[in-house]
């Protein structure tokens, strides 16, 4: 099923109304309220949609989530069925700290259609548009891929650069890139957001990497499909309670490499809105009278994939 663009403002104002929500908590080393303000404002506004949604990917599992829990039913009840993915608060660190990176993300797509999966590690990999999906693996080593990437785009190895979170568990991939002549920009939060800097030239990445969040990896895909980028993940279930949770919701092959066709079927629709300036989007700004927010859009369908500027009166 195509997804109606009547959903697109809906869910934009839902992130705007989120991102807002964290405003006042900014910089407070408080990174449970600022989530909390986010995940009730997020929830409160999907509830009001005239959707049959269904919480795929959201803030962990029912015993572990009060709202916004795997499993979860959203909206009216009325309306088309959705499968909805959730991030209400990316970086909450970032926000505790105010620093660059936060942002408030929602993707949505039809019944069945975004992979559902226990909260977990993911292996990922993301890359541009244009690129042989035979050409980039997970089970590659860095220099066959890079190798690749440099033949597929045209370009010189060295002048290739990947994107990677600043983890201990990194530092084998990032000694090689180093040893190879490979630039490597560190991350120290925000997978959603460092996957989706091989979108656009103007990021200047080739290839994002490593391990990180499962739920941001599947919340990412949505929007890498729309922009026609790679991405391949493999979750990490290693451990007994993961195994079974993943059983329990479809999952016998735990060692699977899923494509993005595998993550996120058929159309979907993705909204970002920036909460402190990042790479991707720009944060909340206040200019006179007005909360100035910046959103990204992107609806497979419809071929949109934009940035969207909302001007809201700040309230007296």
């Amino acid at each position: 099923m195509n997804i109606d663009k009547v959903f697109q403002d809906q869910l934009i104002k839902i992130t705007q109304e989120a991102a807002i929500s964290v405003y006042p908590h900014l910089g407070k080393n408080n990174k449970i309220i600022a989530d909390e303000a986010a995940t009730n404002s997020m929830r409160t506004n999907l509830n009001k949609m005239n959707i049959k949604g269904n919480i795929v990917i959201g803030e962990g599992e029912m015993d572990e989530a009060p709202m916004l829990y795997i499993g979860e039913k959203v909206g009216t009840n009325n309306g088309p069925e959705f499968d909805v993915a959730v991030d209400p608060l990316e970086g909450t660190n970032f926000a505790a700290k105010n620093l660059p990176g936060a942002i408030s993300v929602i993707a949505v797509s039809g019944k069945n259609n975004l992979i559902n999966a226990p909260e977990s590690y993911m292996e990922k990999i993301s890359y541009p548009s244009g690129i042989d999906q035979n050409a980039i693996d997970l089970d590659f080593s860095l220099k066959k891929n890079l190798s690749n990437l440099a033949d597929s785009k045209n370009k010189r190895f060295e002048s290739l650069r990947i994107c990677i979170l600043d983890r201990p568990r990194h530092k084998k991939i990032i000694d090689e890139a180093k040893s190879l002549n490979i630039d490597v920009k560190l991350i120290t939060d925000g997978d959603v957001s460092g996957a989706l800097l091989v979108t656009e030239e103007k990021h200047n990445i080739d290839l994002f990497l490593g391990t990180g969040g499962g739920p941001e990896g599947v919340l990412a895909a949505s929007a890498l499909d729309t922009y026609g980028c790679g991405f391949q993940g493999r979750f990490i279930f290693d451990t007994d309670e993961l195994k079974k949770r993943a059983n329990k919701m479809g999952i016998n092959n735990f060692d699977k490499k899923y494509k993005l066709n595998e993550i996120v079927k058929g159309d979907s629709l993705f909204c970002a809105t920036g909460i402190t300036k990042g790479d991707l989007i720009n944060g909340i700004e206040l200019r006179s009278n007005k909360i100035v927010v910046s959103t990204l859009i992107t609806h497979k369908s419809q071929n949109i994939k934009k940035i969207v500027i909302g001007e809201i009166d700040i309230k007296k």
